[in-house]
């Protein structure tokens, strides 16, 4: 992976990326900052650590903490949508870090936008996927 002449964008869980690395996924967890941190720099690549809060980290060190989200996010195809939500904004010509962290607030946002219509343990993908609409408009109307 560190050869590759453009950037990466990896949206591991703790699970996932503790496989990349070589590494316990309660480790991964305790210290999400820290570990998505290493694992972009080891990578050399942008690690967007699922989780709460989704840790999005840069190979040069700098990592983000997503506000967005809740526990019922935490469900089959929902790491999906965040994919498709940052290679949208990635094909509409923003940089790769902004994509991804734009990508994890608004995804987070239309979970958070499904969860407080539906309730967080009935949240599925494709309300996830049904309310990123509503999401940016919200964003574009402030």
């Amino acid at each position: 992976m560190t050869s590759r002449k453009h950037s990466t964008i990896l949206t591991p869980h703790t699970g996932e990326l503790g496989a990349i690395v070589g590494k316990d996924g309660s480790t991964i967890e305790m210290l999400r900052s820290q570990a998505s941190r290493e694992a972009a720099r080891l990578l050399k690549s942008i690690v967007c650590l699922k989780g709460s809060p989704t840790a999005t980290a840069t190979p040069q060190g700098e990592v983000y903490l997503n506000s967005t989200g809740n526990p019922g996010m935490a469900t089959i195809g929902s790491g999906d949508v965040l994919t498709g939500i940052v290679a949208s904004l990635l094909s509409q010509g923003m940089l790769p870090i902004e994509a991804a962290y734009t990508g994890v607030f608004m995804h987070g946002l239309a979970g958070d936008l499904a969860a407080s219509e539906l309730g967080q343990r009935s949240v599925m993908a494709m309300d996830i996927l049904d309310r990123v609409p509503d999401a940016f408009k919200m964003l574009e109307e402030g």
